[in-house]
């Protein structure tokens, strides 16, 4: 199946399943977990996808959310197999 551009979504899970482009980025989640600062500011332009990774990492790291978890197997991040068993779909 040919991809495609899901322009205005920024739900992660719904261009994965719509078979949308999407760049990957899944390695800012471990940037994230890496990072020892109490707070993290992220500056970006309108519409560069900024609320995409974050729907991208609340697939990651929500509980509730754990059924998701196949969305994120064919990115870099599920090489990453040690944090993913601690971290993937453990948190609240």
């Amino acid at each position: 199946m040919k991809k495609t551009i899901k322009k205005g979504s920024s739900d992660f899970k719904t261009i994965i399943e719509d078979n949308g482009y999407f760049v990957d980025k899944t390695m800012l989640i471990k940037d994230f977990m890496d990072n020892s600062s109490y707070s993290l500011l992220i500056p970006r332009p309108k519409r560069f996808g900024k609320t995409l990774n974050l729907s991208m990492i609340e697939y990651f790291f929500d509980i509730q959310k754990s059924e998701n978890a196949k969305l994120l197997s064919e990115f870099k991040i599920a090489n990453e197999k040690d944090f993913c068993e601690k971290h993937q779909n453990k948190y609240q």
